[in-house]
């Protein structure tokens, strides 16, 4: 099952999303419009310390008008490899560096209007070594117990969907 798309208007380019509207031809034969989000992806990680606990990070997400618990993330820069934007991203919102990345997996947030995908990791082995972040991020660092972390989930504290799938991934993998 395809569509095909027949043509493509560029609406707006900002520093994190750029907005299409494709004119497609659905499998019926219909032409239909639809809106995508283009998004150069991004990485996120759970960073578990030798004592099994996990890096955290609390920040205002706009979108969700609130400020939010997840795991360390951020964008890809253009053409920077997924593993090399999780080891910045580590050092920048936690001030620790992994000796050991694990490649967990990748998931589509939302493919109904976005091309976003998210590369997941497991970070261990971690050491200090802070790195400047970016000057509009305000983060606060938490130290939570993997265990705690997956109560946290069921009593709806963590309810960011990136943290979610990595955490419970992680939780699975070590028998949790």
């Amino acid at each position: 099952m395809q569509e095909t798309i027949l043509d493509t208007e560029h609406i707006y380019e900002g520093r994190i999303i750029k907005l299409d509207v494709h004119r497609v031809r659905v499998p019926d034969g219909q032409i239909m419009q639809r809106e995508v989000i283009r998004h150069q992806g991004a990485v996120a990680l759970v960073a578990l310390d030798d004592r099994q606990n996990v890096l955290l990070v609390r920040q205002y997400r706009i979108g969700a008008n609130q400020a939010m618990l997840e795991i360390p993330a951020g964008l890809l820069e253009p053409g920077e490899p997924p593993e090399t934007c999780a080891e910045r991203e580590l050092r920048e919102e936690t001030g620790y560096r992994p000796d050991r990345l694990e490649y967990l997996g990748g998931f589509y947030p939302t493919p109904g209007y976005t091309t976003e995908y998210i590369h997941l990791y497991l970070a261990t082995g971690l050491s200090e070594a802070r790195l400047d972040g970016d000057e509009d991020e305000f983060i606060e660092m938490a130290r939570v117990p993997l265990t705690e972390a997956l109560a946290m989930i069921e009593r709806g504290d963590i309810n960011d969907g990136k943290s979610l799938i990595a955490l419970l991934w992680v939780a699975r993998r070590l028998g949790l």
